[in-house]
């Protein structure tokens, strides 16, 4: 079996079982080819008519396995690109998504190039977020938090391999922190209904659900944090935060809840309403 053939084979079995198009699944049987041979994307092209060994026939089957299977490219090669940027990622904390560079995007503007200001990056799961932030505003100070000690362990990893400075805590959102204050708080919490039956579907059936499902109407966690991140914002300080797509309003009445005047929301590339926040009052 050619190299040609066992991409063009894993082609047809991923699309018929996870339902993709072929482009995009091809895509993903390169990916684990070369993964799994541990070669180059380009090499498969140099080499598309050359025979894989046994070896990396067995190790590329057991991967294409697990996939038919509904398992996370991500967490089958433990990478995950964001912002331009590879992250390791594990089952142990959520792979990053491209809806989530709306909210770096959204902090970038806050804090432009060349200030020196602190902020907190609240679950912080892989990194993705912190570390972003921190390599794109170098001058800033940016501490990250978890409760899990794997996903804290992933994060570490990341920073280390990226070379940003982050400041990772243990810590039950704010419980760590005392009197601590921020420029700016951002957060991507956890925010489906625990009885949503999308939990049971496709890839995030393969992810830490304490990370993604907060009580029973999604809001537990954004209610918290809407109701406690006053105390930890300096004055003229902002607080950004990932929600669900039906959530805006529900997230913004939170925000008035919790001492936010003029609480908006920002939507992504679809067109959803997918970050909302406010500055705190000078």
């Amino acid at each position: 079996m050619s190299v040609t053939t066992w991409i063009a084979a894993a082609t047809v079995r991923i699309a018929a079982a996870q339902g993709l198009e072929k482009r995009e699944a091809r895509l993903e049987a390169r990916v684990l080819a070369a993964f799994a041979w541990e070669v180059t994307p380009a090499w498969l092209i140099a080499h598309d008519s050359d025979t894989p060994t046994a070896a990396q026939l067995a190790a590329s089957d057991t991967l294409l396995t697990r996939r038919l299977a509904g398992e996370p490219i991500a967490y089958l090669v433990g990478a995950r690109e964001f912002y331009g940027r590879p992250f390791e990622v594990s089952p142990a904390v959520l792979i990053p998504r491209p809806d989530t560079e709306l909210l770096i995007e959204l902090a970038l503007a806050h804090v432009p190039p060349g200030q020196t200001v602190e902020m907190l990056d609240l679950g912080t799961g892989s990194g993705c977020i912190a570390i972003t932030l921190a390599l794109e505003r170098p001058l800033a100070r940016v501490t990250a938090l978890d409760r899990s000690p794997s996903a804290l362990a992933i994060a570490r990893r990341n920073a280390a391999r990226l070379g940003a400075d982050v400041e990772f805590l243990s810590s039950d959102w704010f419980a760590a922190l005392g009197g601590r204050r921020f420029d700016l708080i951002v957060s991507n919490p956890p925010y489906i209904a625990a009885c949503d039956p999308h939990l049971g579907r496709g890839d995030i059936r393969f992810e830490p659900l304490t990370a993604l499902a907060a009580g029973r109407d999604g809001l537990d966690d954004l209610r918290r944090l809407a109701a406690t991140a006053r105390t930890h914002l300096k004055p003229g300080g902002a607080l950004l935060l990932e929600h669900g797509y039906d959530q805006a309003d529900a997230v913004q009445a939170l925000l008035r809840t919790g001492g936010f005047h003029h609480p908006r929301s920002w939507t992504d590339l679809s067109g959803i309403r997918r970050v909302s926040g406010d500055h705190l009052s000078e």
